[in-house]
């Protein structure tokens, strides 16, 4: 069934995914992290590249849905980061093991957010943003997590600007990710076939965060960036070690 293994198989990851879908359309982020380890278990050949393709989907629905709030200038300057943090993702991917990759970037993301919960607030000056960029490049392609990096930069913000900035960055970056992953070998006509299993899920995750969202745009936006980029950072310290 579109590259399952079993109908169960793909029940499963369908739901995975909608849970996923649910979360992103609601905070801006989330969807990778709750999804990507999961799928992990389910069958591995879901992630990265059948999850990229199939979270475009869910990218764009967002991205028009919130449309009118988009930050285009801060969108600018973590797109300037983001094109070489791809770039060097791709080569790490073949020259660098996955372990001390995604410990790496679980530790800045995790110091990320430990700065958060202080007294400093994090400003968005273009450099700050082109470095969020560079390492949402790094962890987009090679564990399918590049939100947690420039989700922080956007934590004070009011929630269709985080989810509308986010969306359509998120987007660009993986369609520059997919790009990458054709380049060195890591998607193919199998990726492509199970990712459009994962559509339906991704589809009705959407419509269900139209209810959620409105929860977290009452005054809990911040919390909810700093709790999943917070356990995104630790989910990649975690998965590099164990």
């Amino acid at each position: 069934m579109l590259g399952f293994g079993s109908f169960s198989s793909w029940a499963l990851a369908s739901t995975i995914v909608m849970t996923g879908a649910a979360l992103q359309g609601s905070a801006g982020f989330g969807f990778a992290l709750l999804s990507s380890p999961i799928l992990a278990l389910v069958d591995t050949r879901l992630v990265p590249g059948p999850l990229i393709i199939a979270v475009t989907l869910l990218l764009s629905l967002t991205a028009w849905r919130e449309r009118s709030s988009v930050d285009a200038r801060g969108l600018g300057w973590v797109l300037a980061g983001r094109v070489p943090g791809t770039v060097a993702a791709a080569y790490a991917l073949t020259a660098l093991g996955d372990r001390t990759l995604t410990v790496g970037l679980g530790v800045l993301v995790l110091l990320a957010v430990a700065i958060s919960l202080g007294r400093v607030r994090l400003a968005r000056t273009p450099p700050l943003l082109a470095v969020a960029g560079f390492v949402s490049g790094l962890m987009g392609t090679t564990a399918a997590l590049g939100g947690p990096a420039v989700a922080v930069l956007y934590q004070h913000e009011r929630g269709p600007l985080v989810r509308a900035t986010l969306a359509t960055y998120f987007l660009i970056g993986a369609v520059m990710s997919m790009i990458a992953l054709v380049l060195v070998g890591r998607l193919g006509e199998r990726e492509a076939l199970l990712a459009l299993g994962l559509l339906p899920g991704i589809a009705l995750g959407f419509v269900l965060s139209r209810w959620t969202s409105r929860w977290l745009d009452a005054g809990y936006t911040r919390t909810a960036v700093l709790v999943i980029a917070g356990l995104a950072g630790l989910s990649s310290v975690l998965h590099g070690v164990l």
